[in-house]
């Protein structure tokens, strides 16, 4: 492979964690080219030719531009997709920004996600197909992990007969929404404990996740990039461990290797290079599954630990694509 074949690195303008890959791409001497989809305009541009080749291989062929480095889109070897960002477009009246952004999503975004001889850590559709948590559920307890009691519904019948089956029951968003006051500050979605009595008529009007409480005594977040498995026990004792990063510490530990494989076999199942595992552990020691992030943030613990988790996303990217 030519040394001269950058990375692509798609995030936001601040993104530590994406940071920490460049650095170590920096180190091995292999170009970066990072840009933000929201940049289009003045400070990215983009040409790509489909038809005029022969050769099936170097399809879409054509240019990428930002202020600092321009690439062919065939010589892209590798792309990090981070934490991207799209225009919105807000000086236009609205039915012109959706145009406009429909425009970006469908002509850069497409154009990205079809570069050739490229390793996508991890392609953008794929990410999105593995972010529904029915699938994630459905392909660990297909893979033999161990998932606790789980209700999806929107009948409050149903949800208080699981509630009451199971007594100690969670609620748990299905996918992460950004949400803002009135008066811009932002809230989040935490893991919560429910009753049946809680749950009232609202329930109806979209799916909830309910999910029988296990009694854990830690969790464990699970990185795994390409053959490489990163496990951190956290302890705290907090039902949310996100809630309060104060209150953590942090082990590197080993997994069980049938756990070990059946998670890098889920990653497989979605096409996926990396992804983040929560798990939970009870007190007779035994891991719990409870959910995928498959672009997850990872910075913070091997800021904690001291484990080369960047490194090992450098490796990949630095490998490119493989038959």
């Amino acid at each position: 492979m030519n040394d001269a074949e950058p990375v692509a690195v798609v995030t936001e303008v601040d993104d530590v964690t994406a940071d920490m890959v460049i650095t170590e791409l920096n180190k091995r001497g292999v170009p970066v080219v990072r840009f933000d989809p929201s940049d289009i305009g003045d400070h990215l541009s983009l040409s790509a030719r489909f038809g005029d080749s022969t050769d099936s291989q170097a399809t879409p062929a054509g240019t990428l531009r930002t202020p600092s480095r321009t690439t062919t889109l065939e010589g892209v070897r590798a792309m990090y997709w981070r934490r991207p960002t799209w225009p919105h477009f807000d000086h236009l009246d609205a039915p012109d920004a959706r145009y406009a952004e429909a425009q970006v999503r469908h002509g850069l975004g497409g154009t990205l996600f079809a570069l050739p001889n490229c390793r996508y850590v991890n392609h953008p559709l794929s990410n999105r197909t593995a972010e529904h948590k029915p699938l994630q559920l459905a392909t660990a307890q297909r893979l033999g992990l161990t998932v606790p009691p789980t209700l999806i519904s929107n009948d409050l019948a149903t949800i208080r007969e699981f509630i009451t089956e199971h007594d100690r029951v969670i609620f748990k968003a299905l996918r992460w929404t950004p949400y803002r006051r009135n008066d811009g500050v932002g809230l989040t979605t935490w893991t919560e404990p429910v009753t049946a009595d809680e749950v009232d008529e609202s329930v109806t009007v979209t799916p909830h996740l309910f999910q029988a409480q296990v009694p854990k005594v830690a969790d464990v977040r699970v990185v795994v990039v390409g053959p490489t498995v990163f496990a951190v026990r956290i302890d705290s004792d907090l039902l949310d461990w996100r809630a309060d990063y104060s209150a953590l510490t942090y082990t590197p530990m080993a997994l069980p290797i049938d756990v070990e494989r059946a998670l890098t076999a889920h990653l497989d199942h979605f096409g996926l290079a990396s992804g983040s595992f929560d798990l939970c552990v009870t007190p007779d020691g035994d891991l719990h599954w409870l959910e995928l992030n498959p672009n997850g943030q990872w910075g913070w613990l091997e800021d904690e630990t001291g484990l080369p988790i960047a490194a090992a996303f450098a490796d990949l990217l630095e490998q490119g694509a493989t038959q």
